[in-house]
């Protein structure tokens, strides 16, 4: 029996005791697992009170259960779910009742929606939007997941994968007929270039987005630097709010870099502390977690560079948000807090997402790094294409045009991304 003629089956609902669980079920067998289990397969998609039998004829549960016919659903398949009382026996036991089938099977992880991938109700990229969703911690990201969802990248890569195979169509059109004195090459060329000059520059403009989807995927990193007690630590715990870094008068309390996720403003913010900087340090593990704190530094979105209010002025850091800290203990001017007292946190905060909205703020197309390399070759191709110019060989024109049709084939899926799929589809929870 190959993969696709098993019927799939995962909870759809957290583990553990509540009030409902979802069982879902994708695949042929679909009516006849609902008809051996509930005595009948329900009407069509109309949830439905049933008594739900063991194997042996035993009572598992009285739920709702509905019954989907394909090709209309999620999978393209037959679907099914199983409402039931949210006990742990209870689930146990029609799981039991499902795995006693031989044509029947265990999800594993993403399954549900690589079968609509496989079966064309979704491309690569709605299948990418899936799993944003599912992640999504602030309402920035929600909105993003769902507007590529809606297909928002998929249909403007379509468009432009469309018309780049028509001038490839043309192309070859000129090469095999080009003995025949019919074909105005002059102008085939003209017309091919100006189209593909189109397309190359609205991927252009797509890719100068400042990566603007990717970090609201994977969120805006702010490292807090500076000099030993400089009051790292006791900032990040009172913009935290709550204690998650150990806060001690000895320099070189902090080893490695200590990593808190916040929604400010609706936009996903990392906060980082880090190994204090300076650079006499004898301490092997010291000097290693400077190392570490150089490397946050140079791939951090932005650096405050904190310096205590009773401490010597410090080597400025450009294009950093210097921080004076400890403003308890004194000192005028500049951005001034205090971890301890609470004293311009809110400025602080504010300034933070100024930067933040203003490295993602606004639709993003983009929103992975494989979507960014993908229509980066592409472009690069078409280029080479325009490079050339009219009178280059149709030859190599056809074969830019065929790697640039390709590169964008990538991006929904159409080509190339067997790899990539076992990969992406390992990271959804079972039941999704």
């Amino acid at each position: 029996m190959t993969p696709h003629q098993h019927t799939l089956f995962a909870p759809a609902t957290g583990s553990g005791r509540s009030a409902v669980a979802v069982i879902r079920l994708t695949g042929p067998a679909c009516a006849a697992l609902i008809a051996e289990l509930c005595g009948t397969c329900p009407p069509p998609r109309r949830l439905s009170l049933r008594t739900l039998r063991g194997p042996t004829g035993d009572i598992l549960d009285r739920g709702m259960v509905v019954w989907m016919p394909g090709p209309g659903t999620f999978t393209g398949e037959d679907m099914a779910e199983l409402h039931l009382h949210g006990g742990l026996a209870v689930r146990a036991g029609v799981i039991a009742a499902l795995i006693a089938r031989i044509d029947c099977r265990l999800a594993e992880p993403g399954a549900f929606t690589r079968r609509a991938f496989e079966n064309g109700r979704i491309d690569l990229t709605e299948a990418e939007a899936v799993a944003d969703l599912i992640d999504a911690e602030t309402e920035a990201q929600r909105r993003q997941a769902l507007r590529q969802l809606d297909g928002e990248l998929g249909r403007q890569v379509a468009q432009w994968r469309e018309a780049l195979i028509d001038c490839l169509a043309a192309t070859e059109a000129a090469l095999d007929f080009s003995d025949e004195g019919d074909v105005d090459d002059a102008a085939l060329d003209v017309a091919l270039l100006a189209r593909a000059a189109t397309i190359r520059d609205a991927i252009t403009s797509a890719l100068a987005d400042g990566r603007r989807g990717e970090r609201l995927r994977e969120g805006f990193t702010v490292v807090l630097a500076g000099p030993p007690n400089a009051g790292k630590s006791t900032l990040l715990n009172a913009l935290a709010q709550r204690d998650v870094a150990i806060v001690s008068p000895v320099a070189g309390t902090t080893r490695d870099a200590i990593e808190v996720r916040c929604d400010l403003g609706g936009l996903p913010v990392i906060l980082v502390d880090t190994a204090g900087l300076r650079d006499d340090t004898s301490d092997p593990v010291e000097a290693e977690g400077i190392r570490r704190t150089k490397n946050w530094i140079e791939a951090a979105d932005l650096v405050l560079a904190l310096q205590p209010s009773d401490g010597e002025p410090a080597a400025p850091m450009p294009g950093a948000l210097a921080v004076r800290t400890k403003s308890d203990l004194g000192g005028e001017g500049g951005l001034a807090v205090s971890g301890v007292t609470g004293h311009g946190l809110d400025a602080l905060l504010d300034a933070i997402q100024d930067r933040a909205q203003a490295a993602m703020g606004g639709d993003a197309l983009i929103t992975r790094d494989r979507h960014r390399d993908a229509l980066t070759r592409c472009r690069d191709h078409l280029s080479r294409l325009l490079a050339n110019g009219p009178g280059a060989l149709p030859e190599f024109a056809a074969e830019d045009l065929r790697l640039a049709v390709r590169a964008l084939g990538e991006v929904a899926g159409h080509v190339g991304v067997e790899e990539m799929l076992d990969r992406l589809f390992s990271e959804f929870c079972i039941g999704k």
